[in-house]
This record gives C-alpha cells, structure tokens and sequence, in this order.
C-alpha cells in the first residue's frame, strides 16, 4: 500500500481542517489544499518521466509546500531522498552520483551547483527549483497541472525513501525506507503516545530527517491533526505556541534553551499533555529541571534512520531519566554479548533490532547489508545498551565510542554520568585519544556552566577517581565553549577525535 493512501484516508474527511499553520508568514495549509498541492506536485512529476521507484532528490529549506512535495513523490510512486540543506557541493554530488535521482528539486541559490555535477557526473536530472516563500519553477509549472491524481500503487516493500545516514567513518549509507516501515511505524507511534481528536502538533524540527519528517509529520498525518510549523527552533516563538499546542517534539537542546527561558512556566506548558524528545541522549539533570518546572515528565524515546522507533517510555506510567523505555509493539529489542549470546539483565552488549519497522538495506551496498544483519534477521544497531530488570532500555553509548585501554573496555557513557554530576559542569562528552603504551586513553571534552564553580582538570580528575576505576579516569581533560554537534543535536564525537585524539592537548 501507498503510504499517501493511508495518510488520505485519516484526513479525506476533513478538507477544511488546518493542516499546516505557519506563524513566520503568517499563512496556513487546510487538508484539502495539501492534498491538492500534492497532486499538482505528482501530475508535474509524472509528466515530466517519473517512473516508479526513481529518486527525487530534495534540497530545499523548510516549508509547507515542501511537505506537499514530499507528498506528491510519494502519490507519483517516487523514493523520496531528502538532503540536509547544510550539505556542501562534494556531498551533494555523492549523493547524485549513488542515488542517480531522475530530478532534482533545490533552492534557486542551490541551482547552478547541481547543474555543475549535472555535467560533471553526466547523470541527466531534471532540476527544479523551490524557495522558501514558494517562489520557483516547480510552483510555476505545477499551478499549469491538474490536482487530480490518482495516486500510485506501490506494494508494502517499496521504497518510500532513500535517508543517508552521517556515519562517523567512510561514506554516507543509503538506509532503504519502505512504504510499509513507515506505515507500521507511524501506527504504532499513533497509538502507543495515545494521539486524538483535537491534538496540536508544535513542529519545530528539520524535515530532511527520520525524526521531523518520519515521526513527527506521520503521526499528526495519520492523526489529521494540526501542525504548528516553523522554520526551526526558536525558544521566543516556541513560547508564543505553546499554550496552543497538546504535543512537543524536540531534541534536548529544544528543552535546555526553553529552561533557560524565564518567562517558560508551568503556565507555558499547562496544555501540552506530551512532550518527546529524542536524536540525542536527554541529560537526566534536564528531566529533572524540566519535570520540577513544568510538573510534566519529557518522554523519551530511541530510533534511527534504518528503523525509525524502537523503544519508548511509556504514555502512561514511570518515565525513567537516563532510559529510552520500552521496544515498541511488534518491535523485537536484545542486548547481545560479544559472543553472540544474550546478555544478563543490566548487562552491556551490542543492541539489536527487529521488526517491521527495520529498513530494507543500504542502498548498492549489499555487502554492507549482510554486514549488519544477523543471521536470524536481527538488525546490529551498533548501539550498546542494557536492559534492567523492569525491561527499561538504556543506551551506554555506540560501538564504535567504545575505548579500549590497555585491555579493559571502557563505556564513556559511565564516565559522562558521573562528569556531568560534578559541580561546575553544564554538559560533557568522553573519547578515546592514542595513547603511547595502552593504546586508547580516555578523554573528556567539557562545557562549563556559569556557577560559581570553578571546575579545573585537576579537580574533575580528582573527584572521578573517587567514582570510577582508575583506568577510567579521563587522563586528558579539555574545556570547550560548545560540543560539535550534527543538526539534529548529536554529539559529534568523530570531530573530538579527530581534532584532539591524534595530538598533545
């Protein structure tokens, strides 16, 4: 089934509702006019060669035509490959180059850029262009086609969508999305956060990802629920919306700058019964300011770009600081030890997943495929977590940020939690450096917060070694003003060790 079909049938029944308000323009999108939009973006599209199953490739900055777009390649039976709007000429031709997308869909800035590889890879695209304010030739050609489309078949298998993920190491992976992932996902999500009639969505998030795009869009898609849609986080226009919203999705920087707001109340936050954050670790002291200002406990959850949710705290019931919850119905989660055996309750080991939710594969990268999937069909997330007792799943950190130090395996998230209590720390991040005879040494990266707490190397040293084993003691400490961080608020711990692993601090 096509995924658009299912998003149709919850919101066919109300044309006049609004879809889409946006506060910056001061304009608005109802249903029946996203449904339009999407169906003169489908006809320009099928018009123009679109074929099922060929890429469209889309740079452009947030807006709500750019969610009628994404609707539209999904009615034309196209795969939707989004692409961060940060991305420079070199990475936007690998994406070309790999994908070979049959158009192209950019700002008018971004044009002659992709005209450039264009001619330079010889893979013919046509280009169009869409600018923030909806100026640009895929407006002016659509407004020349009719709405009326019938949408393309597509079987549960299909490709929906085509996510490149970051990585850390090597070239970016085309994570295969089928329409079906992303249906199964988006019901599940729908019903597990307890979604209904009457519920707002304050849509803050980047569309080009698995979080603003796949989580947030779907459900309130699926919902036919309004969106309150910015451009981006800002904590002043966050404040304005929230009395009108019931549901939040954001990242823990969204939260950390709301704290930092006075004016962000328990009054603030009195109508929204959900707030969620993910794509970056929630730092348990920020659940615990935000739950003592707001009275409302944010709730957590796990994914990634190959398979969209997995875990969740819970809607009803104890949301656990520091955990992602529970696997998600229908969504299998174990924790595996370095032999292949399942690990002990509490136990650290490599997180696998499986379930409908779990992509089809990396995109001309068969080998790479069968390099992350068990023989039984689980997906090796790369993640390490535990699971305790009560079945809360914790991440410990990633695979490849695990350090090795003259033998001993050590977790930096252990090390960040014991950091991040101490006085005079706003937020750290652990990494591993070369070191001359273990190997691996441990580093920390540290932001200071403004208390009158003077926090130096010697006395994090000092206190960690009260805390922790000796061989985890960080033996390099430095202070940042800022972590690196990707756009979705990941730590990016292959910058610190790039830049400060390789050499003296």
């Amino acid at each position: 089934m096509n995924l658009y079909q299912a998003f149709y049938e919850r919101f066919a029944p109300y044309p006049d509702r609004t879809a889409l308000r946006m506060p910056e323009t001061d304009s608005s999108m109802t249903y029946g006019e996203l449904h339009a939009r999407s169906g003169q973006y489908a006809t320009l599209l099928a018009s123009s060669g679109l074929q099922a199953g060929d890429r469209v490739a889309v740079q452009v900055d947030k807006s709500g035509e750019a969610l009628a777009l994404y609707l539209g390649v999904l009615r034309a039976g196209g795969t939707y490959l989004p692409m961060n709007t940060a991305y420079t000429p070199d990475e936007l031709a690998y994406f070309v180059e790999n994908a070979e997308p049959a158009v192209v869909v950019c700002a008018d800035k971004q044009k002659a850029v992709f005209e450039a590889i264009r001619e330079r890879t010889g893979i013919r695209q046509r280009i169009f262009t869409l600018n923030t304010d909806g100026q640009g030739t895929l407006n002016t050609q659509a407004n020349d086609h009719s709405s009326d489309f019938v949408t393309v078949e597509r079987n549960d298998d299909d490709l929906a969508a085509i996510l490149y993920t970051s990585g850390t190491t090597g070239r970016p992976k085309g994570a295969m999305i089928s329409h079906n992932n992303l249906l199964n996902n988006g019901l599940t999500l729908l019903d597990y956060w307890g979604w209904k009639e009457g519920d707002v969505l304050l849509h803050m998030l980047p569309i080009f990802h698995v979080h603003g795009l796949f989580v947030a869009c779907s459900c309130a898609l699926l919902n036919a629920s309004e969106m309150i849609f910015y451009s981006k986080f800002d904590a002043t226009e966050a404040l304005k919306s929230l009395p009108e919203a019931t549901v939040m999705m954001g990242v823990p920087t969204f939260y950390t700058r709301l704290l930092a707001e006075p004016e962000f109340t328990q009054e603030k936050a009195q109508n929204v019964r959900l707030f969620i954050s993910g794509s970056a670790p929630l730092l348990e002291e920020t659940f615990a300011e935000f739950e003592q200002r707001t009275g409302k406990a944010i709730l957590e959850r796990y994914g990634m770009t190959e398979t969209g949710m997995n875990t969740s705290n819970p809607l009803n019931g104890q949301r656990i600081a520091g955990t992602v919850g529970f696997p998600l119905p229908g969504t299998d989660v174990r924790i595996m030890d370095e032999n292949g055996q399942p690990c002990d309750t509490d136990g650290v080991g490599s997180l696998q997943v499986k379930g409908p939710n779990v992509f089809q594969g990396y995109w001309r990268m068969p080998e790479k495929t069968a390099e992350e999937f068990t023989d039984d069909g689980f997906f090796v997330t790369g993640d390490l977590g535990t699971i305790n007792a009560d079945g809360y799943v914790s991440i410990v950190g990633r695979s490849k940020d695990l350090i090795i130090s003259g033998g001993y395996n050590i977790y930096p998230k252990e090390i960040e939690m014991v950091l991040n209590e101490l006085p005079g720390v706003l937020e750290s991040a652990v990494f591993a450096f070369v070191h001359p005879d273990f190997g691996e040494g441990v580093a920390a990266a540290i932001v200071a917060d403004d208390s009158a707490n003077q926090a130096t190397a010697e006395s994090l040293t000092s206190i960690c070694r009260e805390h922790l084993a000796g061989f985890k003691v960080p033996r390099r400490i430095l202070f940042l003003d800022e972590l690196p961080r990707n756009t979705m608020g990941k730590v990016q711990k292959n910058v610190l060790r790039d830049q400060y692993g390789q050499k003296e601090l």
